[in-house]
């Protein structure tokens, strides 16, 4: 008998550490479902709140419905953005994979972000003459699906809602007349003109009624017919009404009480503001004041560059080639079909080469398409991500008014800036990650987006293209802008330079166009920081991959490197060091592994 217990007595002891082990890992799973059950009902409430979003990116559920803009719903989205934060740090992910542990901490820290900033009300600034309602909506309307009957109908329901959330933007706006966070005045009175132009459009030339140029071959003639009438009555009827009546208030009421310095400096807390803004932009602990001495250090840089190109074309003044290049016509552009052609001619022979920088490639389409005429005075070339599914590509939106005093030079260099191997790339590959929760494959960082796609630039320079070495000083020109926006941008908003300051500094530092200079730097003006992620992120990637090739030596792989800098989406600065730093140390030891 006492043989028997003692038998006993040892089983349980040897199976004690298989009952932990199984314990553990049941408590493991646990947390992880934990984790992904509060990350799937923190998307669901972004569809829910975001519905043009939604649409956006190809969830259909919402598409009859605009966001909320009244001050219940902004209050009720920082209730629940400091539920969600408490939620989430409540999870111990210990043991979880990598990236699980990073879906917590990017979350946090969107969310500690958001909570954090909220005492700076932004939401009573929402207007100015880059962006707001006004142009949004519009804007949006590309963005959109018509494939059917009822998608059209949604529609309608959104340009009747319209006016409600218009009006909330009012309300939000007299708000900020009340605490004194206006936008400057000159640069609202932009955004009357904007508005009336738009409400005072007849409503088949809306860009609300784009959607009727052309209906699916499915949707009969007579329903086509119904839907063109429903589609027109809700602009001349809700739209139309609203925008006029938008347009007079800005005027009226709203413009005149615009602030008269361009500095964020001049709102209140403006310093702590522009630092946040700062912060946010970059991802880095940078102060304005370091980025303002990188900016100076990086315009110098440059223009040695540019000079030695120079040189490649006989000139030893950068003035006498600027004006030189100003009075070439062959430089300048001859219609609107030519930039386009060349920006897809550029796409075309990009995406020939992705193979030798890249193993993973984007699946998603990419299509060049001209900005629309009601945005293309102050809308600069961009791109419009597609949905995932693929069923609308992805859009680079070109600059084709004025063409005649556009400069083609740098066409080759924002064609790979905006499509690929930039942002169409980076943003597609993001989109198509299979592992990455919605919120990552969808999320973006300034610096990382931005930087991302000036680090593009250069990677043509680096595969054999600007063959033509305007195309080359066009390149650098553009590198130069993102280098002179570190300048100004914390010369307006921290050091208070005036406007006239600013153009000074660019006429001194580059020959970009005039029309270009004035809407760059009123750019600045109503986007503070968002200007200086370009540059700090492109040095930020050029450094990473500088120390890997340092670490690693022949060892180092520059497809493997784009492919783990993609390879979790868009990320914070010192987030992407970190996970670029494990990377190479990582690589090392596999490497001495395999020498073993």
């Amino acid at each position: 008998m006492q043989k028997r217990i003692f038998s006993y007595a040892l089983i349980f002891m040897l199976t004690l550490p298989l009952l932990a082990q199984k314990a553990d890992k049941s408590n493991l799973e646990a947390r992880r479902k934990q984790l992904n059950d509060l990350l799937a009902e923190q998307w669901e409430y972004t569809m829910e709140t975001s519905p043009e979003f939604a649409t956006i990116i190809g969830d259909k559920r919402f598409n009859d419905k605009l966001s909320d803009f009244s001050q219940t719903q902004i209050d009720r989205d920082l209730a629940k953005a400091k539920y969600f934060m408490d939620k989430f740090n409540a999870v111990d992910t210990t043991g979880f994979p990598e990236q699980e542990q990073l879906n917590k901490t990017l979350m946090v820290r969107n969310l500690k972000e958001q909570l954090d900033t909220a005492k700076f009300k932004e939401w009573e600034m929402p207007v100015n003459q880059m962006g707001g309602v006004h142009l949004d909506m519009p804007q949006l309307v590309a963005l959109f699906p018509f494939d059917s009957v009822k998608d059209y109908e949604d529609y309608v329901a959104r340009l009747k809602a319209l006016p409600k959330l218009m009006d909330e933007n009012i309300v939000q706006m007299r708000k900020g007349m009340a605490d004194k966070l206006m936008p400057p005045k000159f640069l609202l009175e932009k955004v009357v003109d904007q508005a009336q132009d738009i409400g005072t459009k007849k409503p088949e030339d809306s860009p609300f009624a784009t959607p009727l140029q052309k209906f699916p071959k499915a949707i009969s003639a007579e329903e086509q017919a119904r839907l063109k009438k429903e589609v027109l009555d809700a602009i001349q009827d809700s739209v139309n009404p609203e925008y006029v009546k938008f347009a007079t208030f800005v005027r009226d009421e709203y413009a005149p009480k615009g602030r008269l310095d361009p500095g964020v400096w001049s709102l209140p807390d403006g310093d702590a503001r522009y630092a946040s803004l700062v912060k946010r932009s970059t991802t880095t602990s940078m102060t304005p004041e370091e980025v303002h001495q990188l900016g100076l250090k990086q315009v110098a840089m440059l223009e040695a560059q540019m000079m030695d190109v120079a040189k490649k074309l006989g000139y030893t003044d950068l003035k006498k080639l600027n004006a030189d290049i100003e009075k070439d016509a062959k430089l300048h552009a001859h219609s609107r079909q030519q930039i386009l052609d060349e920006y897809k001619h550029y796409e075309e022979q990009m995406w020939a080469k992705l193979p030798t920088l890249f193993y993973r490639l984007p699946k998603a389409k990419l299509e060049v398409l001209p900005i629309e005429e009601f945005a293309e005075k102050t809308a600069a070339t961009h791109y419009n991500q597609g949905t995932p599914d693929g069923s609308r590509p992805g859009h680079v939106m070109v600059q084709t008014g004025e063409f005649e005093k556009r400069l083609l030079i740098t066409d080759e260099s924002t064609a790979y800036h905006e499509g690929v191997p930039g942002h169409h790339m980076q943003i597609s590959i993001a989109q198509e990650l299979p592992t990455l929760p919605p919120f990552r494959q969808q999320g973006g960082y300034t610096a990382y987006q931005e930087g991302w796609a000036l680090y593009s630039e250069r990677l043509g320079k680096e595969i054999g293209f600007y063959q033509n070495p305007y195309s080359d000083y066009g390149r650098l020109q553009d590198e130069m802008l993102r280098a002179i926006r570190l300048v100004v941008d914390t010369g307006f908003h921290y050091k208070r330079w005036t406007r006239q300051q600013v153009v000074d500094y660019f006429h001194a530092h580059s020959n970009t166009a005039e029309p270009e200079v004035q809407s760059e730097t009123d750019r600045y003006i109503a986007w503070p920081a968002q200007a200086l992620g370009y540059k700090i992120g492109q040095l930020t990637i050029l450094k990473l991959r500088d120390d890997a090739q340092k670490e690693l030596g022949p060892k180092f792989d520059l497809k493997a490197f784009h492919d783990e800098v993609l390879g979790a989406g868009a990320l914070p600065m010192d987030v992407l060091t970190d996970r670029m730093h494990a990377w190479v140390k990582q690589q090392k030891a596999d490497g001495n592994k395999a020498g073993d």
